[in-house]
């Protein structure tokens, strides 16, 4: 499983996910209000435009489309006018497909809204809710599995999602190895146990676990009472709106994810670009944090969009290139900063890194000792020497890049996780504060000789020595850079 990166986008395209659940169909009716009804206290709505476009689970499947993936949807549709329309809207985009499964005695759901210039003034839901057709959607779900890579369960509580049928589909999923994304309407989280990953927002996490309140920790311990009560369940995603998403794999420490959007126009199908962006980064690799924080940053491009417009490969590479470097910065911390970041991480159980050195110019040996440093902790803070402290250490002329450049070039690597600057000629202070639980040196010093090393195993740290990749340092960087230029 690999993080995320710009070239992950490009890997979408080869992805496949089977999207299963509410399929519906969306209207649109657009007009304008001139005067009241002779009949009944209420506007007349002079119609001026319509239009149809595929909701709920088949919305999951056009967001994966727009995205650049490949989608298979799975659901159950009426024999009436509403279904017909849905399916040729669904064969009009390229790299959907749909298998769905026709029940004539069951309406086709459809959410008519309408709208008088830009204001929303009424929405007509057709539907039923009792559970349908058990048997030919399971078949129906177990004939595409076989063609993808991971899996959709798309609940918006309309029946077709019924217990016996979750309970099927994961089975089937987990047996065929393929990742499952479920995106839940009910309650009862454990209804969902065994999918890899349960993606429900705040108020749905509140009301399935009666634990209230907008901060991070009380989110975190609602993502703890979803995991404890889907043992079977390997992480929980919850999406907080203009608060961003919270992140709790099992054994690992709660991560929290700020939004990304500065400026919000309109939240509609925001969840399920979400959850699209989720299982193409799942089904082509990426590992859960990474799918994240794809789908976070796919998130705040669609707010910042009127309607439930979907985002493009293009748009998420352009917020990932920009948001990136936002990223960076947010990692260069003060002391103060990084004590509060150490509490927050120990509180969820990490294991805390500490490495220093001056990194003036980054090269292959710096990205190794980086590397294994990460390696060996679940946080790695990077103590960097201020530019009059290099100068000590160092002699005129450097450092070749100031601390600005240096901190920035750290934050920007994804073994890092904080850059503190110190001044002194050694870190012994912040590691004194910090109180790391491994302290990591290049092996090109002994034990004895890295500041801080009796401190860390005086109260039952480690202390790492990294072993050096050959012939790699910033002076003889320097010295060539001299000789050829």
């Amino acid at each position: 499983m690999a993080e995320f990166s710009g070239a992950s986008i490009s890997r979408f395209r080869d992805a496949r996910v089977l999207v299963f659940g509410d399929v519906m169909l969306d209207r649109f009716i657009y007009g304008r209000v001139s005067r009241m009804s002779p009949e009944a206290p209420v506007p007349v709505l002079e119609v001026e435009r319509e239009l149809d476009v595929p909701g709920g689970a088949a919305n999951v499947a056009c967001n994966i489309a727009s995205l650049g993936g490949k989608a298979t949807v799975v659901g159950v549709i009426g024999d009436d006018a509403w279904g017909k329309v849905l399916s040729a809207r669904l064969e009009e985009i390229k790299d959907v497909t749909s298998h769905l499964v026709v029940v004539p005695s069951r309406p086709t759901t459809c959410k008519v809204r309408y709208s008088a210039g830009r204001q929303q003034i009424l929405r007509a839901d057709i539907e039923e809710r009792s559970s349908v057709a058990e048997e030919a959607l399971i078949e129906a779900f177990r004939n595409q599995l076989r063609n993808a890579d991971a899996v959709v369960l798309s609940d918006y509580a309309k029946g077709v999602l019924s217990d016996r049928v979750i309970a099927e589909a994961i089975a089937l999923a987990r047996a065929a190895g393929k990742p499952t994304i479920a995106d839940p309407k009910s309650a009862i989280m454990r209804r969902y146990d065994g999918a890899t990953l349960v993606t429900p927002n705040r108020g749905e996490a509140a009301a399935a676990t009666r634990i209230t309140g907008e901060g991070d920790a009380q989110t975190a311990e609602a993502a703890q009472a979803i995991l404890s009560d889907a043992p079977n369940t390997s992480a929980v995603l919850i999406t907080r709106g203009p608060l961003g998403m919270t992140l709790l794999e099992r054994g690992r420490p709660v991560r929290h994810f700020p939004a990304t959007a500065r400026e919000v126009f309109d939240v509609s199908g925001a969840g399920d670009t979400v959850v699209a962006t989720l299982a193409l980064g799942l089904a082509s690799g990426l590992d859960i944090a990474g799918a994240v924080y794809a789908a976070n940053l796919a998130a705040g491009v669609a707010v910042t969009k009127v309607g439930t417009a979907s985002v493009t490969p293009q748009e998420l590479l352009g917020a990932f290139q920009s948001g990136d470097l936002q990223f960076a910065t947010r990692k260069i911390a003060t002391l103060a900063t990084a004590l509060r970041c150490v509490a927050e991480w120990r509180a969820g159980g990490a294991r805390i890194g500490f490495t220093n050195g001056c990194f003036d110019l980054i090269h292959p040996g710096h990205v190794s000792l980086l590397a294994q440093a990460r390696a060996k902790c679940d946080r790695l803070i990077v103590g960097l020497n201020t530019d009059s402290s290099v100068q000590r250490l160092k002699g005129e002329g450097r450092p070749v890049q100031n601390e600005s450049a240096r901190s920035l070039v750290l934050a920007s690597m994804a073994a890092v996780d904080l850059v503190v600057s110190f001044d002194a000629d050694t870190p012994i202070e912040l590691i004194t504060a910090l109180r790391p639980d491994v302290l990591i040196k290049g092996a090109d010093y002994r034990i004895d000789q890295v500041v801080g090393a009796d401190f860390v195993r005086g109260y039952g740290g480690e202390v790492f020595l990294v072993p050096l990749s050959a012939g790699q340092s910033t002076t003889g960087t320097i010295t060539r850079m001299r000789q050829h230029g």
